[in-house]
């Protein structure tokens, strides 16, 4: 079942007298459960497709569906509510609020979605228990290591149980021990059923994908389907095992 299709978008930025074809006609479908890995060089286009899937910027023109919801023409307050729903957002700078901590700024997402303080802690403590981090509820950003602040990051975007996680450079600011074991979490994720997709520019970091789509100058260059994703199981135990 297809939880993210576009037919023809694009995306025209007006810098003064320069036009800027961001994105040109793309059409991309993307089914529940999969995990796919958009690429490409600076300007090619992929954080603007993100953005539009992301429901963070609409197109200029073509159509967005998104879980059966053609987003394309929303209103703000429209789209608002559709991010808060439907996608958690995993950024490469993990956007934690300083003062709060691990369980507060998990469960941030879940006060604008109405639920009742009882029951925002309940579910935050279970996404922290799914990243392996319960034992950090009470410690805030700065007490936690750069794997630790992205693992809170990525419970604060599973809590409201979205139709897509959405990890724009998810890696960029990690060390590679930490960069394994987050595409290790990533793994996990996946293969409970939970769709991914994800911005990168780095080639190894993709080929944990198993999907890959390439971008260049605003179009799709290619559209593969990764055989043999990397498999970090192994690579994140060892990296564990030199830790103790």
């Amino acid at each position: 079942m297809k939880i993210i299709e576009t037919s023809n978008i694009s995306k025209r930025y007006v810098m003064g007298t320069e036009v800027i074809e961001a994105l040109k006609s793309v059409s991309i479908a993307v089914n529940r459960g999969e995990y796919v890995a958009f690429m490409g060089p600076s300007g090619s286009g992929k954080s603007t497709l993100m953005n539009i899937i992301g429901c963070l910027d609409t197109p200029t023109a073509g159509r967005y569906v998104l879980n059966n919801k053609d987003v394309s023409d929303m209103s703000e307050n429209e789209l608002a509510e559709i991010r808060n729903k439907e996608i958690g957002f995993v950024f490469q700078t993990f956007n934690l609020l300083p003062r709060m901590s691990s369980l507060e700024n998990v469960a941030l997402p879940l006060i604008y979605a109405g639920y009742n303080r009882t029951d925002r802690t309940e579910k935050a403590m279970l996404a922290l228990r799914n990243v392996g981090l319960e034992n950090r509820a009470g410690h805030k950003p700065n007490e936690l290591s750069g794997g630790q602040r992205q693992r809170v990051a990525v419970a604060r975007a599973l809590v409201n149980d979205p139709s897509i996680l959405l990890a724009d450079e998810p890696t960029g600011n990690l060390d590679t021990k930490t960069s394994y074991e987050i595409m290790d979490l990533f793994d996990q994720l996946h293969s409970k059923g939970n769709t991914i997709v994800m911005v990168t520019h780095e080639e190894d970091i993709a080929r944990y994908a198993h999907r890959i789509i390439r971008l260049r100058d605003g179009l799709i260059e290619s559209d593969t389907v990764n055989p043999n994703p990397t498999k970090v199981e192994h690579l994140a135990k060892e990296a564990r095992e030199q830790d103790h």
